[in-house]
C-alpha cells in the first residue's frame, strides 16, 4: 500500500483506526518551522502523532515537545516519561497514522542497530532495577542539606557576625543551598518516588521553600537542555551565548563572519570565572520574578516570597539587614560558581551545534562527558559526574549511575562511540581550554572571514 499524505493540520486525529501511512519526507514537512509554524507532527514507536495544538497544552512545556517537531522522538519519550503506559492514554486522541511499512523505524539517516541495542539496554536497566530509588539514601541526602541550614543560622546565633562566624555561615549555607539544588533535581527528574505526583510536590516544596525559585520554571528550561543538549536555539543553556560567550567552533564562525562583537569573546577564556556567576545571579533572580508573574504562577511565587520572609526573619535580627544581604548575596555568588562550574565541565568542552537531528544516544554522548568517581567527587557534583548515564536514563535515580556505567560503556565500545571520562581537575581546565578556543575562532573569522 503507497504512503498517503493529506491530514487536514490542527484538526483533531478521529481515532487509532485512522489507517494512514506516511514517510519520514512526509512528516519531516510538518517541523513547525518556515510558512508552517504551527504544523507539527512526530513519531513514537513508528506511530505518527499531530501535536499542532497539543504542544501548547503539554505539561513539560511548550518547547520540549516542539524540538522533536518533524522527528523521531520515541527514545526522548522513553526517557521522560516513567510511567508510559498512563502518558499512552493522552496520545491516542493524537494519532494519525503510523509509519509505512517499507520506512525504517527511524529516520534513514540515523543508525538503527544502535537504536535498538540501546533499546534492549534500557530493558535490561529497567529489568535489573536501576530505574527504582533508594529511600534512604534520598533521606540522608536532605538531612545533611538540611543540618547544614540549621548549621549556618546557629554559627551566627552563638558566635555573632564577625568575620570567621560570618564566613562560616557564607560557607554553610552556600554548600546547604547547593545540596537543596542537587535534591531540587532528582525530584524535577521523577527519580526519587515511584508516583510523579510525589515528586512533583517534593520538588515544589524543595524549590519553593528550601531554595526560593519556582519548580515550573526549572521543568520548562531543563527539560529542553535534556532533549536537545547542547543544541542551539533548543537548549536553554546556551541562552548567554551570544550575549557574553561564543561556544563551539560552528557558532564562533558564523558569530566572526557576520562581525558580531557583543564582547571582547578572544578574552572570555579569562573573564568566565567572574561574569558568568555574577550574571548567573542576578539573571536567575531576575528571571524568577518575570517568569512567575507573566505566567501568572502566583502559587510558586507565594513560596518564593515565603523562602525570602523566611530567610530575612532568619538572619535580620541576628545580624541586621546590611549583613544579611551581604551574607545572602555572597552565598548566592558562590553558589552560582559551583552550580555553573559543575554543570558546563560536561557541556562546554563538548560538540556545540545546531540541531542535527542525531539518535538519541549519539546526541547525548556528543554532549556530554563523564567525571571520575570517587566518595568526593560524587557528592560535590551531585552524581553528575555520571553526566552520560543522567543523560541517557534522565529519571534513573542517581545512587545507581554507576551500576549502569559498564554497560553503557560497552555499547559506546560495540558501536565505535566515544565514551569520555576525565579528572575533576581536567574537566575545570577543558571549559577554560574551550572558551579560549572558540574565542580564537571567533577572532579569526571577525578578522579574515
Amino acid at each position: 500500500m503507497p504512503p498517503q499524505s493529506g491530514v487536514n493540520v490542527g484538526k483533531p486525529a478521529p481515532g487509532p483506526d485512522v489507517g494512514q501511512l506516511f514517510t519520514w519526507d512526509e512528516i519531516g514537512l510538518h517541523s513547525g518551522k518556515g510558512n508552517s509554524k504551527e504544523d507539527k507532527w512526530l513519531v513514537i514507536s513508528r506511530k505518527v502523532y499531530d501535536i499542532s495544538r497539543f504542544h501548547l497544552l503539554h505539561p513539560g512545556g511548550t518547547r520540549v515537545i516542539s524540538h522533536y517537531a518533524g522527528q523521531d522522538a520515541t527514545d526522548a519519550f522513553t526517557a521522560f516519561h516513567k510511567d508510559e503506559d498512563q502518558v499512552r492514554k493522552y496520545l491516542h486522541s493524537l494519532l494519525i497514522g503510523e509509519l509505512a511499512p517499507d520506512q525504517p523505524s527511524c529516520e534513514p539517516t540515523k543508525n538503527e542497530m544502535l537504536i535498538n541495542d540501546f533499546h534492549e539496554l534500557h530493558a535490561t536497566v529497567k529489568k535489573m532495577g536501576f530505574l527504582k530509588s533508594n529511600y534512604p539514601f534520598f533521606i540522608f541526602m536532605f538531612l545533611h542539606a538540611f543540618l547544614l541550614d540549621i548549621a549556618a543560622w546557629l554559627t551566627i546565633w552563638y558566635f555573632g557576625k564577625s568575620w570567621v562566624p560570618f564566613l562560616t555561615a557564607v560557607a554553610l549555607f552556600t554548600i546547604a543551598q547547593i545540596q537543596y539544588g542537587f535534591l531540587q533535581h532528582d525530584f524535577g527528574h521523577i527519580s526519587v518516588f515511584e508516583k510523579t505526583k510525589w515528586n512533583r510536590l517534593a520538588h515544589f516544596f524543595v524549590m519553593g521553600v528550601l531554595k526560593g525559585g519556582p519548580a515550573s520554571q526549572w521543568n520548562h528550561m531543563h527539560n529542553q537542555h535534556h532533549a536537545k543538549p547542547n543544541c542551539f536555539r533548543k537548549d536553554p543553556d546556551l541562552n548567554m551565548h551570544p550575549l557574553l560567550f561564543t561556544l563551539g567552533k560552528p557558532l564562533s564562525v558564523e558569530l566572526g563572519k557576520k562581525k558580531k562583537k557583543y564582547m571582547p569573546y578572544q578574552y572570555q577564556h579569562k573573564y568566565f570565572c567572574f561574569l558568568a556567576p555574577l550574571t548567573f545571579t542576578i539573571y536567575i533572580q531576575l528571571l524568577i520574578f518575570r517568569y512567575t508573574i507573566q505566567r501568572k504562577k502566583w502559587i510558586e511565587l507565594a513560596f518564593i516570597l515565603i523562602y525570602n520572609i523566611r530567610v530575612c526573619l532568619m538572619y535580620v535580627p541576628l545580624m541586621g539587614f546590611k549583613s544579611f544581604m551581604g551574607l545572602y548575596w555572597l552565598a548566592r555568588f558562590l553558589e552560582s560558581n559551583w552550580f555553573l562550574w559543575i554543570s558546563q565541565m560536561n557541556h562546554i568542552p563538548m560538540n556545540i551545534d545546531y540541531d542535527q537531528n542525531l539518535d538519541w544516544v549519539s546526541a547525548q554522548l556528543s554532549a556530554t562527558c563523564n567525571v571520575d568517581q570517587s566518595w568526593f567527587n560524587d557528592w560535590y557534583t551531585g552524581h553528575l559526574n555520571f553526566q552520560i548515564e543522567h543523560h541517557l536514563f534522565p529519571t534513573m535515580p542517581r545512587h545507581n549511575y554507576w551500576k549502569v556505567a559498564p554497560l553503557v560503556k560497552s555499547l559506546c565500545a560495540k558501536h565505535g562511540l566515544k565514551y569520555q571520562c576525565k579528572s575533576l581537575f581536567t574537566a575545570f581546565a577543558d571549559i577554560v581550554r574551550s572558551l579560549k578556543e572558540s574565542g580564537e575562532y571567533w577572532e579569526d573569522a571577525y578578522l579574515h572571514g
